[in-house]
């Protein structure tokens, strides 16, 4: 695990270093492990409202010494609760997906609000899940996948986060995508459908949505267009 929490702590850090907003970059990343401003504080050693500081802004941009105490302090805090997302980020650098399966899988530097990611597939919303932000996305074909991947490989599409979106492609009703998700713990933000109207979705799509409390949408603009916009987000 040692090799996996560098890889991972250089990535952390060099986001955060590299990013126009710091602050938001530093949130995302607290936010997907799972860790509370007051649980990162005391971590550190400093006061809850230094650490709100720092990801509002209110502070200057904190220098690479402070981003280095802040990962090694987010791993050592993910290490106590047994290593679940450096565990994650092993897996998803040995993933090596085939492109018919997965059409593109990014993290973004920041949080993107749902509403953003829906502009960019083009989606209507079916049901309003528990999130509002997404981390990053997966484009899957949802026939390769489901017939092609197993439990553990399909656990990957989540890439470095589970607070993403996952597309599937090829879609003509949805159930076989959501039952699938019913079956691999955890769940993601977001799932939109794309290839298909509304009208023909599931009839029990939404309630299955509902009771995961996962963000439900369609989607049947153009892939590739999907495609390019989603690389701008």
């Amino acid at each position: 695990m040692s090799d996996a929490r560098e890889e991972l702590s250089r990535r952390i850090a060099g986001e955060i270093a590299l990013s126009d907003d710091p602050g938001a970059t530093l949130r995302k990343w607290r936010t997907d492990f799972d860790v509370s401003q007051t649980e990162l504080a005391d971590q550190l050693g400093v006061s809850s409202s230094v650490v709100s500081d720092y990801e509002s802004g209110r502070r200057e941009s904190p220098g690479i010494g402070v981003v280095r105490r802040t990962v090694e302090g987010l791993l050592d805090i993910d290490e106590r609760r047994g290593g679940g997302r450096i565990r994650q980020h092993a897996r998803v650098l040995s993933a090596g997906f085939e492109s018919d399966i997965v059409h593109d899988l990014r993290e973004y530097s920041t949080a993107v609000p749902l509403s953003e990611f829906y502009e960019a597939m083009g989606a209507t919303e079916i049901v309003r899940g528990d999130h509002d932000h997404v981390n990053g996305h997966t484009v899957i074909d949802s026939i390769q996948a489901i017939t092609r991947l197993s439990s553990e490989e399909f656990y990957r599409l989540y890439g470095q986060s589970t607070n993403r979106a996952l597309v599937f492609t090829r879609v003509t009703r949805g159930e076989s995508p959501l039952v699938a998700l019913r079956v691999v713990s955890p769940t993601p933000n977001a799932v939109v459908l794309h290839g298909i109207e509304d009208g023909d979705l599931w009839d029990h799509a939404a309630d299955l949505a509902r009771v995961d409390g996962v963000s439900l949408a369609t989607s049947n603009r153009d892939l590739d267009d999907c495609l390019a916009d989603l690389q701008a987000l």
